[in-house]
């Protein structure tokens, strides 16, 4: 018990320790020396298997990415090397700070996990005609199975695109 409490304290007291070094290298106007952390209003894209004018010109797309309560940008450009469509989307309101972080990712509050299964559901569209989704099983439900069915639920809002 003493072993985790005292892991819990590091680990805080690391993540305090970034957090205020950045927030230092932001006010002294310091270029960041990695990828940006603040990600919270970036673009998230798939690459779908179609040309750009398909995917323009289908009507359904608009009903995919208009999901209740989701006011989104759209850009639909070339993928790179020709490889199809490059569909990318984000938020028109930046999500507040505090709403963009690991726990409300965990809880499944997160403001860009509807914008993610927008994409996938999409992406599914665009490229086999209907929107693809997983079948409720019949019968009775192990805990193992209930496991399986919660991490499908949330899976579409998580994770690669």
């Amino acid at each position: 018990m003493r072993r985790l409490i005292k892991s819990l304290a590091i680990s805080a007291g690391i993540a305090v320790g970034r957090r205020l070094w950045r927030r230092y290298r932001r006010k002294r106007g310091a270029k960041s020396t990695g990828p940006s952390t603040d990600d919270r209003d970036r673009w998230l894209a798939v690459s779908i298997n179609a040309p750009p004018e398909q995917v323009e010109a289908e009507p359904r797309l608009r009903e995919v990415l208009a999901r209740p309560g989701l006011r989104l940008q759209m850009r639909i450009t070339p993928a790179p090397g020709g490889r199809g469509t490059e569909l990318a989307v984000r938020l028109k309101e930046q999500p507040l700070p505090y709403d963009v972080n690991l726990l409300s990712r965990l809880a499944g509050r997160d403001p860009r996990q509807p914008v993610r299964r927008a994409l996938r559901d999409a992406k599914s569209l665009l490229e086999t005609g209907e929107v693809i989704e997983l079948e409720p099983r019949e019968g009775p439900r192990t805990l193992g199975g209930r496991i399986v069915e919660a991490a499908g639920a949330r899976a579409a809002g998580e994770g690669r695109l």
